[in-house]
């Protein structure tokens, strides 16, 4: 029996986008994501924080307790031999970029690395087929997008499909789907675009380019409208939202 509809959400190697022909457009960054879990002195109160260092993003990412997940950007060359460190020198390390903020910081359980790159796929349709969340793209971890990304495929995926339900139409229509990707790809095109500057611009270490960034993340800080309408869009609560975003039913 032939579906109606497939959500391919099966992950950056897809083999369901591969299965449908679908190319996709890639690079490798010269980076490294390593991820780990820590435990520190004082509460995090549900507040995420991220460092911009010289080799990349450092986030710091609230969990239950006194705890918080690292998504540690490094250089590619660099990263595994931290990883491959004793317990008391990779904290050491850590800690170094941790700061000190929430008090003294603990490493726990495995360590992870995990190479980081771009993927944007060509086409996000094909016949009854959609693509979803890494399937569809793969963005740089700053400012920790992807899963908000994902999120609204998802979104948009079930609107587009109960809207269509409700009218009696195919849901894995030929309209259907050239909606979605037309909604989706923009917000992906976007996204890809913003981190992927953000990731060159605080990784450069030209003079010039340093002293032009923070000349501009001053000039954000006095401009409060500006600053609440990139900390909208940071928070994935601005542009062309699905209902469910918005906290809406369907």
């Amino acid at each position: 029996m032939q579906a109606r509809l497939v959500a391919a959400a099966d992950g950056r190697e897809s083999p369901l986008r591969r299965a449908a022909g679908i190319q996709t457009v890639e690079w490798r960054y010269p980076q490294t994501g390593i991820v780990t879990t820590v435990r520190h002195h004082r509460p995090h109160k549900g507040i995420a924080v991220e460092h911009f260092m010289r080799a990349g993003p450092f986030a710091i990412l609230p969990m239950t307790g006194n705890r918080s997940s690292i998504v540690w950007t490094e250089r590619a060359e660099l990263a595994p031999r931290l990883v491959a460190l004793s317990d008391a020198a990779f904290a050491a390390e850590l800690a170094a970029r941790f700061g000190d903020f929430l008090g003294t910081v603990e490493p726990l359980g495995p360590r992870w690395t995990y190479p980081l790159t771009l993927l944007l796929a060509e086409r996000y349709v094909a016949t009854r087929l959609a693509l979803v969340g890494e399937a569809a793209h793969t963005i740089h971890p700053i400012a920790g997008q992807g899963l908000n990304l994902g999120i609204r495929d998802v979104a948009a995926l079930a609107e587009l499909v109960i809207d269509a339900r409700r009218l009696g139409l195919d849901i894995g229509n030929e309209t259907v789907l050239l909606r979605y990707q037309q909604w989706r790809r923009f917000d992906a095109l976007a996204l890809v675009a913003v981190t992927d500057g953000l990731n060159r611009l605080f990784s450069n270490s030209l003079a010039p380019v340093q002293l032009a960034r923070d000349v501009g993340l001053a000039a954000v800080n006095r401009l409060p409208p500006l600053k609440r309408l990139l900390m909208r869009d940071a928070m994935g609560i601005a542009g062309d939202l699905p209902r469910l975003v918005r906290g809406e039913r369907l």
